[in-house]
């Protein structure tokens, strides 16, 4: 479970919450027009934007900004180094008896160990990595077009309150309702795209960053030991993925 994702969102929230009871009631912030113009506008208007596929996976891929377990870039290298040890000393095969936990990287040994060449192995390892950023990509986009959407058509809701406000003008007990629409729309629509839409897609990109990265350390590393390079080079050499801070403890640790 992501804390800073979850306590943003609740403690964001919670503060919009807290003000509207403080200014005169939860109730006189909520708007059945308002909120079927705004959520299920955005809702029609972003599908169209995306293949069904697209727009549904997206909702799995959020799932990432809430609970999502990355390796860590030190625990990845020590493993590596491990395994680099080893293949020096029983070959490759004696890879396949290692315990993986991260499926990228098992399939990179089981690369190696079905004796492909570094050519084959790099091309297989990066074209996962493509792929697997594109899908993460579409996910953030979805969420990013909702951003987008959804201020508008609070917009498009505040028209549709002013005109039926000014329509009505002679009715005094209509003027009201007509300016609740105009004003929530608008306010749902900053709402969802500030508080929720867009902090959901950036932290999406935020993952996909994490794990290409995680990735790419992997990816030379295997390559790496496949090459037959000194267990010690490679970790020399992977160290270059840690940021100087963390990079300076563990060389102080040695």
């Amino acid at each position: 479970m992501d804390l800073a994702t979850l306590i943003g969102l609740v403690g964001g929230l919670g503060f919009v919450v807290m003000a509207m009871i403080l200014g005169g009631g939860l109730m006189m912030f909520v708007d059945v027009t308002s909120v079927l113009i705004v959520i299920g506008g955005s809702f029609c208007v972003v599908m169209m934007k995306f293949t069904l596929g697209q727009f549904f996976g997206a909702a799995k891929i959020a799932v990432k900004a809430f609970m999502f377990k990355v390796d860590e870039p030190e625990e990845l290298i020590a493993r590596i180094v491990e395994m680099a040890d080893a293949a020096r000393k029983g070959g490759f095969l004696a890879l396949e008896e290692m315990e993986i936990t991260n499926s990228f990287m098992q399939k990179g040994i089981d690369l190696l160990v079905d004796g492909h060449d570094a050519d084959v192995v790099r091309a297989a390892l990066q074209k996962d990595i493509i792929l697997t950023e594109e899908r993460h990509e579409a996910g953030a986009s979805v969420f990013k077009a909702f951003a987008d959407v959804s201020p508008a058509m609070g917009m498009i809701g505040t028209l549709v309150g002013l005109v039926a406000m000014l329509s009505n003008m002679d009715d005094p007990k209509s003027i009201g309702p007509a300016m609740a629409v105009a004003l929530l729309t608008t306010l749902y629509g900053a709402v969802l795209a500030n508080m929720v839409f867009f902090p959901i897609a950036d932290k999406l990109s935020l993952r996909r960053g994490q794990e290409t990265l995680n990735r790419r350390l992997i990816m030379d590393g295997v390559l790496a030991i496949q090459d037959g390079q000194n267990p010690r080079v490679i970790d020399s050499y992977l160290k270059n993925y840690l940021g100087e801070g963390k990079r300076m403890i563990d060389v102080d640790n040695e």
